[in-house]
This record gives C-alpha cells, sequence and structure tokens, in this order.
C-alpha cells in the first residue's frame, strides 16, 4: 500500500508539511513553530502556492530532530547546524557533562524519594538494635513501629517522616539525649515540689514542645492531648512513673495550667 508520504515524493520536488513532519516524527505545529523562528522552512513552492519540504529540508529536519533527542536547546541546534566554526564535538560533550549532572540529581532525588517512603512506612530509619542503642534498653522499636497505625493518616506523621527521612544517627543521639535530659529535669521538679503551673514547670513545660517539635510543629492543644495520653496510656504512664511515681499525672497537670496561662481551656483542647 503506498502511502501518503510516498504518493507525494513520486508527484512533487517535496512534500507537504503534514508528510513531511510523518516522516521525521514530530508535529505539524512543531515545524510551524521552527519555520516561523527560521530554523527550518520549506523551501519550494508548488504551482499552487503551498510551501514544500524537498530531501535538502527534510535532511535537515532529521539533523534537528536528533540534535534535540540528544537535549540541546533550539538556539543550540541552530549553531550547529549554521555556524560554520562550531565545534561539534565539544557542544555534544559539553551536553553529555550536564546530562551526567541531571543523572546525579535524579539519583539523588530517587534516594532521597526511597528514604521518604520508608520514613512514611517505618517512622525511624533506624534498624531495631541501633535504636536500642540511642533510645536505651527499654525503648520498644515495635511499638514506634505501630505508631503508623495510629497516626499514619494525619499530617503530622506526615511531617515527622519528612523530617526522619533526613535525620542521621548523629541527630537521633543528639535528639534522644535533650529529650532525656528534659525528663531528667522532670523527675527533679517534682522532686523539688514545684507546682504545675509555677514558673519553674512552665519552662519544662515549654521545654518538652520546643524538643518535640522536632517531630513535628506541636500546638499548644495538641500538646495537652499529648498530655492526656502521657498520663492515661499505660505505656506512657508506666514510662513517666518509672523516672518518678507520680511524674504522668503532675507532668499532665503542668501541661494544663501553662496551656490555660495561654488562653487555652485544657478540658476542651483537641488535636489542632
Amino acid at each position: 500500500m503506498v502511502s501518503m508520504v510516498e504518493r507525494e515524493r513520486d508527484s512533487r520536488d517535496g512534500v507537504t508539511v503534514g508528510a513531511a513532519a510523518e516522516l521525521v516524527g514530530v508535529t505539524v505545529r512543531t515545524l510551524h513553530h521552527w519555520d516561523e523562528i527560521g530554523l527550518a522552512a520549506p523551501s519550494v513552492r508548488t504551482t499552487a502556492g503551498y510551501r514544500q519540504y524537498t530531501d535538502a529540508d527534510l535532511q535537515r529536519l532529521h539533523r534537528i530532530v536528533a540534535y534535540r533527542e540528544a537535549g540541546l536547546g533550539l538556539d543550540a541546534v541552530r549553531e550547529v547546524l549554521d555556524d560554520a566554526t562550531a565545534d561539534i564535538g565539544a557542544t555534544l560533550r559539553e551536553q553529555r557533562a550536564q546530562l551526567a549532572e541531571r543523572i546525579q540529581d535524579l539519583q539523588q532525588l530517587d534516594e532521597r524519594l526511597e528514604r521518604m517512603t520508608e520514613a512514611h512506612e517505618r517512622g525511624i530509619l533506624l534498624n531495631d538494635e541501633a535504636q536500642s542503642e540511642i533510645f536505651g534498653a527499654d525503648w520498644d522499636a515495635h511499638r514506634s513501629r505501630q505508631a503508623r497505625t495510629v497516626w499514619g493518616n494525619s499530617a503530622q506523621w506526615a511531617q515527622f517522616a519528612e523530617r526522619s527521612a533526613s535525620r542521621t544517627r548523629e541527630q537521633w543521639q543528639s535528639l534522644s539525649a535533650a529529650m532525656s535530659t528534659l525528663q531528667l529535669d522532670l523527675g527533679n521538679a517534682l522532686d523539688q515540689g514545684f507546682l504545675p503551673g509555677g514558673p519553674e514547670a512552665n519552662a519544662l513545660v515549654e521545654r518538652h514542645r520546643e524538643v518535640f517539635s522536632h517531630f513535628f510543629p506541636l500546638t499548644r492543644q495538641m500538646q495537652v492531648c499529648l498530655g492526656r495520653m502521657f498520663e492515661s496510656d499505660p505505656g506512657f504512664s508506666a514510662h513517666y512513673d518509672g523516672i518518678r511515681a507520680g511524674l504522668a499525672s503532675w507532668f499532665r497537670q503542668s501541661i494544663d495550667e501553662c496551656a490555660r496561662a495561654h488562653g487555652i481551656d485544657p478540658e476542651t483542647a483537641t488535636w489542632q
């Protein structure tokens, strides 16, 4: 079966824009654009006034397509084709260097996306042994993974995962040390008889919000909700009361009083 292109080339000195587009694998719109900017134009006209691409025109189009597929911009393609002094080899080597840089950037992006995906699924990107070394022998890595079941669809989990994805082992160690020091100071505050709502207790509540905000932005209302959980959840209350007897309740009360001082009713505070 004879194609439209073959019929045109048999009967004329050139081919129409539609046939040329089919031959070189681009759109008619692309050929019109190249014509408008003077990059590649049909050289002949039929007796009816239609412009057509000759074999030489088609060869130029094929070269343009080849260099475009190699990543060259239209200005660079024009220089390669029209400037007799242009060093094509140097141009292509430069293009390869740019491509290598893009490949490296894409590989790094792929690695970041992989870590973010893992962080969304696992939370902390450390194996169980490393977590125990950093967070202590009592740390339950399985419990931390279960957090995704509870919080996985929340904005806070997404923020936690985004930060976890880029956090190094050393940064986890620093954050763990800050949290451990804070909890030690909470126990000492209880021993010294500091009352919830007092300046010493309020300062510790502010420190807690600051340290915890390394995981995700923590509002005062969210902190009140955490305080409730520290007291009511058996695992959390056992942890805090293991530091000092009664610490879970004292800390919850301290968070409530600090929130109240900032105009928040802890009785009606919600996760927002």
